[in-house]
């Protein structure tokens, strides 16, 4: 049977514990402090990492380091911060998969939510429904109508299978109450390659009809959202946050969160995120564990829904 495929959603585009005892929070860092980024360098989640790691060099006058520590989808470097002693001197560039995907389609040696603190999300990713040029469709109802009407099966491309916009697209196809056969690739890279050519029909090569947040994304206002075209309750994004290993001294949680906000505030700043995609946050260590308990049950749906079986 031949597969055509059209569509893709993609990025516009985480030892002994023991808190510090009060006189050591007061007076830290006093030496560099590791940065630990879950993918190599050059990604979009290395290029957060960088940016918050400069961020707190220059505020807190010590080197924060990047070491990346890729594989296992991010799991090897989750372990590693939770296993790290809680003395404020490793932090987590964790991404949402870490902690709320990896966990649910694999047996992890880390707990998501008793292994970390959080600290703050730096920015949020939506994600945008691209078709192929040639794809006769403007809009998500119109891509919507061409999937059901069309004479064979349609398929999309991802980043692979357990991906954040695998799931992503099949918690679309879910409420838009349509099916499609999923194409997984290894990266976004190859994906979009591939719709580009029109081998899966998505600048000249790709057309934007839909963004997954609940709102429009800053760097293409001009898409309108999903939700805006029928879908009222339909948003999905990704996020890159700092986090510590559990027991880290509060102090220095704070600490670090502050300058995070502070960060989000900041033009220049801002400036380099935007050219990443993102949207700078800087919310709370609450507000961001908040996060953390909606997402992990949301994602484990998505994973059910999309049919991703434990690896």
């Amino acid at each position: 049977m031949r597969v055509r495929q059209v569509a893709l959603f993609a990025f516009t585009a985480l030892l002994a514990l023991g808190a510090l005892d009060p006189a050591q929070s007061q007076t830290w860092p006093q030496r560099p402090v590791t940065v630990v980024v879950p993918f190599a360098a050059g990604g979009n989640t290395d290029g957060i990492g960088r940016s918050i790691a400069q961020w707190l060099s220059d505020r807190l006058g010590q080197q924060f380091v990047v070491e990346n520590r890729g594989g296992a989808g991010g799991a090897i470097a989750a372990e590693m911060v939770a296993k790290a002693p809680a003395d404020g001197y490793t932090l987590f560039v964790a991404a949402l998969p870490q902690i709320a995907i990896v966990p649910a389609i694999s047996q992890t040696r880390y707990d998501p939510v008793k292994d970390f603190a959080p600290i703050s999300v730096v920015g949020t990713n939506p994600f945008v429904l691209a078709v192929n040029k040639d794809v006769p469709v403007k809009s998500v109802p119109e891509f919507i109508d061409y999937v059901r009407k069309a004479p064979q099966p349609l398929s999309y491309a991802s980043a692979g299978i357990g991906s954040l916009n695998h799931l992503s697209m099949a918690l679309f196809l879910k409420f838009a109450g349509i099916d499609m056969i999923h194409v997984p690739y290894k990266g976004n890279a190859p994906a979009m390659s591939d719709v580009v050519a029109g081998h899966v029909p998505a600048a000249g090569s790709i057309r934007l009809i839909g963004v997954s947040s609940e709102t429009r994304a800053a760097q293409i206002p001009g898409v309108p959202t999903v939700a805006e075209q029928g879908f009222p309750t339909f948003k999905t994004r990704t996020w890159n946050a700092l986090m510590a290993p559990a027991k880290t001294d509060p102090a220095i949680i704070a600490r670090v969160a502050t300058e995070v906000a502070a960060a989000a505030k900041d033009p220049g700043f801002d400036e380099r995120l935007n050219h990443l995609g993102v949207d700078p946050l800087g919310n709370s260590p609450a507000e961001f564990a908040a996060l953390i308990a909606a997402d992990i049950p949301f994602w484990a749906e998505a994973v059910r829904v999309a049919g991703v079986k434990e690896q």
